[in-house]
């Protein structure tokens, strides 16, 4: 549980009063009920206002994003908490020649002071010797920094990690787990094109259990407050939450080492909605980057195909936020579809990663999501998906929009970094 200071909780719940006051279209009183909203068996429209008329200026169409913005956040995800007011950045350690040389490897610690929280997110950077100011890829790991390169002088998680993770003994990491996910984030690949990694433990802001007492969410409750309810984030806006922060830290620690204009959002499956979630919920993102993330992420939750909304509340009930709960057998009645989060996003861009096999995840239903979401990145003046009407497999297609489409199955590996990588070099040089 945490424990805090009576003169650090009071700092915290005034933040958390603030931040609800401050986020005018989010506040209930702004929502109808849920026995007033209407079924649309198709993804809504996003080119209409809420008075039914067309949106055809860009000023327009930012009313409605500030809408469906909130909207997410009330009925799907839950209340992103707000940036902390002071925080604490400590280097434990710098290589200067890692990977043979061609990187320098940091990692960072942060701790939160305003609020105080008693997690501390610790954030690995690898970044490309001998180029000036390089792109990032910003991405949430699931068994830890330690996972991500064999160096020893990474740090260990300091709490629980899924017994799924390689080296795990009784839900802590050991020594055993480091460098298992070499293969998954490919941090040699993503210097030798000339971009930097920022990579962070999922369970240094919430570990990924039903219990959400243990993460970060608990200290921005309502006085008296003791569970989640209703808007309160669940922990995939908890975990966009610790993108932002990452984004805080290579846009201030390390401006003069990284390109603030050129900063991604990546992640695999859970990761990859979390991806895609802070991206929208921050423009600091030039790109998202969500990989196979399915359901209450880069699917349709109309999608008659694959994972269905009941089914992901039912696994995960604290992914997303109470009010989810409410559409379990009527997701009709979403006044949004997950194309609403792509538009989000525009002009900006946006990848969606997928495999042949990975059927619950709803590929074809993914593509046409994008489809759905492009007349507002043309609307803003970009090429949205350009020509591509369809997924063709092993190539990247489209344009401000694009799709990967290869064989295989549920996982992140070299294949779709390559990917990611190429549509880094389309966007951004």
């Amino acid at each position: 549980m945490l424990r805090y200071p009576c003169r650090a909780l009071a700092i915290t719940q005034a933040l958390a009063l603030l931040f609800a006051m401050n986020l005018s279209l989010a506040s209930a009183e702004e929502f109808p009920t849920f026995d007033q909203l209407q079924p649309s068996a198709e993804l809504p429209a996003l080119l209409i206002d809420e008075a039914g008329k067309p949106i055809t200026t860009a000023e327009a169409w930012s009313k409605k994003r500030d809408t469906l913005k909130a909207q997410f956040q009330h009925w799907m995800y839950g209340r992103l908490p707000p940036k902390p007011a002071q925080v604490k950045y400590e280097t434990l350690f710098t290589d200067e020649k890692a990977l043979g040389g061609k990187a320098t490897v940091r990692e960072i610690r942060i701790s939160f002071v305003e609020p105080a929280l008693s997690k501390r997110q610790h954030v690995l950077l690898v970044t490309p010797n001998g180029v000036e100011k390089p792109g990032v890829f910003i991405g949430m790991n699931f068994c830890g920094n330690h996972t991500v390169l064999p160096d020893t002088k990474i740090a260990l998680p300091e709490g629980w990690v899924g017994k799924g993770c390689v080296g795990v003994e009784n839900e802590r990491a050991t020594d055993a787990g480091r460098g298992a996910q070499t293969e998954v984030w490919n941090a040699e690949l993503i210097v030798s094109r000339g971009y930097a990694l920022a990579t962070f433990y999922s369970g240094d802001i919430d570990p990924d259990t039903p219990d959400l007492a243990d993460g970060i969410g608990p200290a921005f409750y309502k006085p008296g407050q003791t569970a989640a309810e209703g808007d309160d984030a669940g922990t995939i806006a908890l975990w966009a939450w610790g993108f932002h922060r990452v984004a805080d830290l290579v846009t201030t620690e390390f401006k003069d080492t990284i390109d603030a204009s050129k900063i991604a959002s990546v992640g695999h499956s859970r990761n990859g909605k979390t991806a895609l979630l802070a991206a929208a919920m921050d423009d600091r993102f030039s790109i998202a980057i969500p990989s196979q993330a399915g359901c209450g992420g880069t699917a349709p939750s109309r999608g008659k195909v694959g994972e269905q909304v009941k089914q992901i509340n039912k696994n995960f009930p604290h992914w997303f936020c109470d009010n989810f709960l409410l559409f379990n057998e009527h997701p009709d009645l979403l006044p949004f579809d997950q194309h609403a989060l792509v538009a989000i996003c525009a002009p900006r861009a946006v990848l969606f990663a997928n495999a042949e096999e990975d059927t619950w995840a709803n590929p074809m239903g993914q593509f046409e999501v994008l489809q759905a979401a492009e007349p507002v990145f043309k609307l803003l003046g970009t090429s949205g998906l350009a020509e591509a009407k369809e997924p063709v497999m092993n190539q990247l297609v489209g344009g401000r929009l694009g799709f990967f489409y290869r064989p295989g199955k549920h996982s992140m590996s070299t294949t779709d970094w390559t990917a990611y990588l190429d549509f880094a070099d389309q966007q951004w040089k």
